[in-house]
């Protein structure tokens, strides 16, 4: 739960994409587009079917004729080349017109209870424009252009869980296939990746007649959604101390059952192997410019390296608990971002043994949200004192230790980070400096007896409820906090960022600042037409 390694997580099996699409795989479920009503240049609507045992999920798809000079990949943008939304069932006409008045609105437009998401995407300009011509001409576009950036269009946001209207969490909380954290999103996404295809095919159609192909199965492949995404995304990893722990928890306990093994099989063995010879590979196509990436890059590529010449040369397989062994040398010899990839890759041949814990990484956060007032004062200090360990060596007077602050931008209310010592606004923290409020608190805690109720603390000090909460927390969820300094001046929030990313599924993550990244989602992964035949895993 330190930043450093937060920053080099990986996707594994356990991933939210991943979980989806094991779900619709083994469900039989079946995928349509119903609705394709788009003219030569790209402009209308589209709609796409999921239709489960139970339900159907329909993504409502508006494509637009957006001016090169409005093209943003910024939250403030107004319009885009494309927004959806997921909608609960089968859309009427009505429902059609009416999402058509406001989902290309996006935040200014409103949604209903009958919608799961809202988001929107624009085009990767050059490489989309350059398959419509190559197509257009009957001709397949190059592997390696499709390789280097891996998506046609990328989405800026995909709003979900009563965002604008949308369904509240409570909708879908009992259906089996969105009980998974963040599957309306993933699905949305992943039925937008069809969609982006269709549409360069539609064009290259339009453009080209007769003489137009499709794209090729296998560079289709290739292929993901991209996503810009920020600052937003980061305080959540905060603001919800038990939903996190759930997904660590589940990692952890998936790499302790493999690691756990007492012998290995020749089977996975050779799953293994050629899982990390795919990782190779993809380490070596995954390209950035930004000097952090490029430096992570190297030490993965040389990592996966040393990993390969260990596990074909020197690893004893007949030892007793190989993978514990194998984990084990990786914490010696390699650096943190092979380490972090060894962990998804040690996950890989053992779905039997782990898939199960995707359904605990779901929690009902509420039962959690009361404070013990009966607890007493000298109970509340020993959890503090065991679990907070990090916090209280850091004297977060000293300028670099209280360098940032959060706040909430009042343009378009998304979360911001202040320099603290040279911009104005450090009234309206956001309470994110959890390190800092733990040490506040032990310090209150000098003045109080052992034998005192919490419930007479807070009478008295009420401001220090939520981090009383958060340290009794810590009693029963290990995984709760990110264990560092996070208004230190050496935070990076994108290290945040890649780690939420990496639960999701993302891949190819290249970071354009500290505080916003690049990613790429369901890459490699089949598409809705594949999937009944697709070995999905």
């Amino acid at each position: 739960m330190r930043v450093a390694r937060m920053g080099c997580s990986h996707p594994t099996r356990l991933s939210f994409l991943r979980q989806l699409l094991r779900r619709l795989k083994k469900e039989n479920w079946s995928f349509d587009r119903p609705v394709w009503q788009l003219n030569q240049r790209g402009v209308g609507h589209a709609v796409y079917q999921a239709q489960g045992p139970e339900r159907c999920y329909s993504l409502v798809a508006f494509s637009h004729d957006l001016p090169e000079e409005m093209r943003s990949d910024r939250v403030i943008a107004t319009a885009w080349d494309a927004t959806f939304t997921l909608f609960d069932g089968t859309p009427s006409t009505a429902d059609i017109e009416r999402l058509e008045r406001n989902v290309p609105l996006q935040e200014a437009g409103r949604i209903s209870a009958k919608e799961l998401s809202l988001s929107r995407a624009n085009r990767s300009v050059r490489l989309f424009e350059y398959v419509v011509k190559e197509l257009a001409q009957g001709r397949q576009p190059e592997r390696s252009r499709l390789e280097h950036t891996g998506y046609l269009m990328r989405t800026t946001a995909v709003y979900g869980t009563g965002k604008f209207g949308a369904a509240d969490r409570g909708v879908l909380e009992d259906r089996p296939e969105m009980r998974a954290p963040f599957q309306a999103e993933m699905l949305s996404v992943w039925l937008t990746r069809a969609f982006t295809v269709d549409l360069v095919e539609h064009l290259a159609a339009e453009l080209g007649g007769a003489q137009a192909v499709n794209l090729d199965p296998a560079l289709r492949s290739l292929l993901g959604v991209g996503n810009s995404t920020g600052l937003g995304m980061a305080p959540f990893m905060v603001r919800h101390p038990v939903l996190i722990h759930h997904w660590f928890a589940a990692r952890e306990e998936a790499l302790a059952r493999v690691r756990s093994q007492p012998k290995l099989t020749s089977e996975t063995l050779d799953q293994f192997c050629e899982v990390l010879r795919a990782k190779q590979e993809n380490a070596n196509q995954w390209q950035s410019e930004h000097p952090l990436q490029v430096v992570k890059l190297k030490e993965l590529r040389e990592g996966l390296m040393q990993l390969h010449t260990f596990v074909h040369e020197e690893w004893d397989i007949a030892q007793k608990y190989p993978w514990d062994a194998l984990w084990y040398w990786s914490q010696l010899e390699l650096p943190l971002e092979a380490q972090e990839a060894l962990a998804a890759l040690l996950l890989e041949p053992h779905g039997e043994l782990i898939d199960d814990l995707g359904d605990q990484m779901a929690t009902d956060e509420e039962v959690t949200f009361k404070v013990d007032g009966s607890q007493l004062i000298g109970e509340l200090r020993k959890h503090l004192h065991s679990n907070f360990f990090w916090a209280l060596g850091t004297d977060y007077q000293q300028p670099e230790q209280c360098a940032r602050f959060w706040y909430v931008s009042e343009e378009k209310l998304e979360p911001r980070l202040g320099e603290r010592h040279s911009e104005p606004g450090a009234e309206r923290e956001q309470p994110l400096d959890i390190g800092r409020q733990v040490a506040e608190l032990r310090d209150l805690l000098r003045e109080w007896f052992d034998e005192t109720p919490v419930a007479q603390l807070l009478l008295v000090h009420p401001e220090f409820r939520s981090i009383v909460r958060r340290v009794q927390l810590s009693a029963h969820y290990p995984f709760a906090e990110i264990q560092d300094n996070l208004i230190s001046s050496e935070m990076l929030p994108i290290d945040l960022l890649r780690s939420k990313l990496a639960f999701f599924g993302a891949t190819h993550f290249d970071p354009r600042s500290d505080r916003w990244v690049r990613i790429s989602l369901f890459q490699g992964e089949p598409y809705p037409n594949e999937l009944n035949r697709a070995d999905v895993s």
